[in-house]
């Protein structure tokens, strides 16, 4: 049996991470897409990256899924996709699903602070 520890360490492995300021450099390039898995309170408090799909971890698979009636079109396989959340964990775990899901190019930004702090665009 794995704990949650586990799964986080498994995620951090094979799931890119770069800092905030260096994700910065990559939005509005063509083919990125940002992705906010965190849920809508937290986003309230405290905003998203301009732009950013808006994907609950709850509702990943759902949304990732192009055969699920859920499904977010701007997830698409080959894209650019970068992960944020309250802090990184959340990121780094749905990075490692959508791994799974056969995504190609999936990057764990971290927390929104980070973001925030690099002097990323936030959204109204």
């Amino acid at each position: 049996m794995k704990s949650a520890k586990e799964y986080l360490q498994e995620a951090n492995q094979v799931v890119k991470r770069i800092p905030g300021a260096e994700a910065v450099e990559f939005h509005g390039n063509e083919g990125s897409v940002f992705v906010d898995v965190r849920d809508t309170a937290a986003m309230a408090q405290t905003g998203t990256i301009a732009g950013a799909v808006h994907v609950p971890r709850g509702m990943l698979e759902f949304m990732a899924d192009d055969g699920s009636p859920a499904h977010k079109a701007e997830l698409k396989k080959d894209a650019n996709i970068f992960l944020v959340c309250g802090a990184g964990g959340q990121a780094a775990l749905a990075g490692k699903t959508l791994l799974d899901m056969g995504f190609e190019n999936v990057t764990n930004i971290g927390g929104i602070g980070e973001w925030k702090e690099a002097g990323g665009p936030m959204a109204d």
